[in-house]
């Protein structure tokens, strides 16, 4: 068992406690060809990341040249350019986007990109929803084709940021199987990866009820319990860590967790063992959102009760949170295992990556002890209060008036997806488009 975990480490695969014995038991000739494929070598040579890295994928294709003259337009720095002139521009793309008879390969990437990454710095829904019914199948019939990689890359990132853009409750039918069969079928990593995330986009933006809600969680919960074998994905971290974030994104939007628990959090403790700092990030993370999510307000008719938490070093305002369920029935043993992944020190992991996993299970620990505790909390006390800061502490400033308090991990799953999909152009579709606003609240800061 030591001997391949061991193994593990070193090729930079994500094995989980389930997994090992399926590789023990003769994986081991189909891992060493997959290590030596382009696709592999790529994955395993990019530093895990927790910011930007998803980004980093769908945008390094080589067309440089075409977003630094985006660029210029959006930001209007030539004066003999019109206020406007990048709805020009989104107007060319589109109808490139739509003439599929008359373009190439290459040239819809290229206008799929350009097309992507106005929408992202620009809220252009009224620019766009006139072309729609012809936008959407196009976008469609790029990914089922996938006739080439960097094509179908754009245009999973093309309609996931439409859909933000739009913010319809139609999209979500149009888009789900198509974007199913492509996680299953395509031989693509950073194709499932888009495609994932696409997907979780369009089933919490685009109109999918509480039920598909659930049903695409399941669909996720199965491609990180199978480390990806679910969708011919097998030992592919980037795969596990979209299927990940994409299933905690989901489950900040429904209410009552407690039947989806028990399964959840057995598969995301499992992952806290993987090889692959980023999954287990993203797995202690939701493991996080699931014990906040175990504690709601105290109802106006219910008696105070010793499952309410009221400690005495933490601050008495807002509502009293009380234990619903229990998360996890083995506690002490999974504090252990975070305590440890808090102060890891091998060094199999890279400093970056230590630092990093230091930093977000420390965090990640917090709330598992103290559940009503946010990302960032902090004990340190107040010498005028005497009181611990306590929570809030994560801020994203918005505009002079408006910043966002990322004070609980609900919000931080919201926040990064936002990030994914907007990079950066998230405070300017913040201040414009309803889709984003709400779905993180802000807080008016007090002019001084």
């Amino acid at each position: 068992m030591h001997d391949l975990r061991r193994q593990a480490l070193e090729s930079g695969k994500t094995v989980s406690r389930k997994a090992r014995s399926r590789v023990a038991s003769g994986a081991s000739s189909k891992a060493n060809s997959t290590l030596n494929s382009p696709a592999q070598s790529r994955a395993n040579s990019r530093a895990p990341s927790r910011q930007g890295s998803d980004d980093e994928e769908y945008l390094s294709d080589g067309t440089a040249w075409s977003t630094n003259s985006i660029d210029d337009i959006l930001n209007g720095d030539d004066v003999d350019l019109p206020p406007d002139a990048w709805k020009n521009e989104l107007n060319t793309r589109i109808e490139q986007i739509v003439d599929r008879k008359r373009s190439s390969t290459d040239g819809r990437a290229d206008s799929l990109h350009g097309y992507a990454h106005i929408l992202m710095a620009r809220y252009a829904k009224d620019e766009i929803e006139g072309h729609l019914r012809e936008l959407l199948p196009s976008m469609l019939r790029s990914i089922r084709a996938e006739t080439s990689e960097r094509e179908t890359i754009m245009a999973l990132k093309a309609l996931a940021v439409t859909i933000v853009t739009i913010d319809s409750d139609d999209i979500y039918d149009d888009a789900a199987d198509q974007l199913k069969r492509t996680i299953s079928s395509s031989e693509s990593m950073q194709v499932k990866v888009g495609a994932i995330h696409a997907l979780g986009t369009a089933a919490f933006f685009g109109g999918a009820s509480e039920d598909e809600q659930e049903d695409i969680m399941t669909y996720l919960l199965e491609v990180v319990e199978s480390d990806g074998l679910s969708v011919e994905a097998h030992d592919e971290g980037s795969v596990v860590i979209a299927a990940l974030e994409e299933w905690g994104l989901l489950a900040t939007e429904i209410e009552d967790l407690e039947a989806t628990t028990e399964a959840a959090i057995e598969t995301f403790v499992d992952q806290l063992e993987s090889a692959d700092s980023g999954v287990q990030i993203a797995a202690g993370e939701n493991i996080a959102l699931l014990y906040e999510k175990s504690y709601t307000p105290l109802e106006e008719d219910e008696n105070l009760s010793e499952e309410v938490d009221s400690e005495d070093d933490e601050p008495t305002t807002g509502d009293k949170m009380v234990k619903r369920y229990t998360v996890w029935r083995r506690q002490d043993q999974l504090l252990h295992t975070l305590d440890e992944l808090a102060n890891i020190s091998t060094r199999k992991v890279s400093k970056r990556d230590r630092k990093t996993l230091h930093s977000s299970f420390a965090d990640i620990r917090n709330s598992v002890e103290k559940p009503t505790r946010g990302p960032k909390y902090s004990t340190a006390l107040d010498q005028e209060t005497g009181r611990t800061y306590g929570g809030g502490r994560l801020k994203v400033r918005i505009n002079r008036t408006v910043e966002v308090r990322i004070d609980k991990w609900w919000k931080l799953q919201r926040l990064n997806a936002l990030r994914r999909l907007l990079q950066g152009g998230f405070t300017h579709q913040y201040d414009e488009n309803e889709a984003v606003s709400r779905t993180l609240p802000f807080s008016v800061t007090s002019k001084r």
